[in-house]
C-alpha cells in the first residue's frame, strides 16, 4: 500500500495524535462515544460525537483523511451518516433550544 503524503507530514500526525486523544476524552467523559465524520469543503472535515450519555460535541480536522484516522485510531462506531439511531441519541437542553430559536426568528442568538 503506497504512503500518502498526510503519512509523511509530521504536522499531520501530530494532528491525528491530538484529535484521537480529545475523542477519547470525550468517550470517557460521557460513557463511551459513537461518531460521524462530515466533510466541510475546503475547511476539512467535521467529526461529530455523540456519547452514551447524550451529551454531542464536535471536532474539525484538516481533512477527511486525517479525521478518518483519528476515529478509527479512537475505536469508535462511526456511523455513515447523522440521522436516524445516532440522532436519536442526542440530549439537547435549554441553551441549544435558546440558540436555534434565536437564530430561526432574528432573536437573541444564545442565553
Amino acid at each position: 500500500m503506497a504512503e500518502s503524503k498526510a503519512d509523511k507530514d509530521p504536522r499531520a500526525e501530530r494532528r491525528v495524535r491530538r484529535l484521537t486523544r480529545e475523542i477519547h476524552a470525550f468517550g470517557r467523559a460521557h460513557g463511551g462515544a459513537e461518531a460521524q465524520i462530515a466533510y466541510l469543503g475546503e475547511r476539512g472535515a467535521r467529526i461529530v460525537l455523540v456519547g452514551e450519555d447524550g451529551a454531542w460535541g464536535d471536532l474539525v480536522a484538516p481533512t477527511h483523511e486525517l479525521a478518518r484516522r483519528a476515529v478509527e485510531a479512537s475505536g469508535l462506531s462511526v456511523h455513515e451518516a447523522f440521522d436516524g439511531e445516532l440522532a436519536a441519541k442526542v440530549r439537547t437542553g435549554p441553551y441549544e433550544w435558546t440558540r436555534m430559536a434565536g437564530i430561526q426568528i432574528g432573536g437573541r442568538a444564545s442565553a
